[in-house]
């Protein structure tokens, strides 16, 4: 039973209060035998469905999962590899559409009547280098499906700053509400973006990198060190984590500017 239909059944009398809040509550969690546990109304308690992590899990398990939460209408899994996305072709119904993105290890499952709500948030991305690429499209991809507006520039790194200004200035333009900036190496382009605008900042340090502080340690190390104000970092390649940071600021933005505009 959905949401809605328990809280219809509730305001037509059909079920008490009681039976409501039972209801509820059974549908907060859904097992999968002794597989998973999901988390099946997170989005309607937090504003983000459950990303299922594709890595350490079987292709059958996997399928499992991801059919139990697109019966909600939507999976998204996130590190998926070419067995994994195999498997779930084979397993996704007619009336289910799969959408693989390559560059970022993430298949997106949709029913096909399931339409992706505008909220009116605006996240803008931008990665330091081609190799940081893969970790920025996670974060489009999260903020896409949670209903944003992205802008978006690559390969714009510290090393040729110039390449910098231009798509900084049209995201302030466009008055993104947040901005997350994902860089290997050492790190120093969120620091140098924070510095800049005067939205927040998600600074995403990636594991490019080599030799001394290699995998990321010295990208995360120099984020956590940064000197300019007004930017937080998630971990090491956590390129979903930070999408989702951004949508919850950017669609929380976006809320009090609508209820703005209605009361003018």
């Amino acid at each position: 039973m959905l949401l809605r239909d328990i809280l219809e059944k509730l305001s037509e009398g059909e079920i008490s209060v009681d039976d409501a809040e039972r209801l509820l509550k059974a549908q907060a969690i859904d097992e999968i035998s002794d597989v998973a546990r999901l988390d099946i109304n997170r989005e309607t308690r937090k504003g983000i469905p459950e990303i299922i992590l594709a890595e350490g899990k079987t292709p059958d398990d996997l399928v499992k999962i991801s059919l139990k939460m697109l019966a909600k209408g939507r999976a998204i899994v996130s590190r998926v590899d070419q067995k994994q996305i195999e498997s779930l072709k084979e397993a996704v119904a007619e009336n289910a559409n799969l959408n693989i993105y390559d560059k970022a290890g993430i298949v997106v499952i949709r029913k096909k009547d399931f339409k992706i709500q505008k909220t009116g948030g605006r996240v803008g991305i931008l990665a330091a280098g081609t190799a940081d690429i893969p970790v920025a499209e996670e974060v489009r991809i999260v903020s896409e499906e949670m209903g944003c507006e992205v802008l978006k520039a690559y390969d714009v790194g510290i090393a040729g700053i110039h390449r910098l200004f231009t798509p900084l200035r049209e995201m302030v333009e466009a008055d993104v509400d947040v901005v997350v900036v994902v860089a290997g190496r050492e790190g120093a382009l969120p620091s140098v973006v924070s510095g800049l605008i005067d939205a927040p900042v998600v600074g995403v340090p990636t594991s490019v990198g080599y030799g001394f502080g290699d995998k990321g340690v010295a990208a995360l190390m120099a984020m956590l060190q940064a000197c300019s104000l007004g930017m937080a970092v998630v971990n090491i390649n956590g390129g979903v984590a930070a999408g989702v940071v951004a949508v919850l600021i950017a669609n929380r933005a976006a809320k009090f500017r609508k209820a703005s505009t209605q009361k003018q």
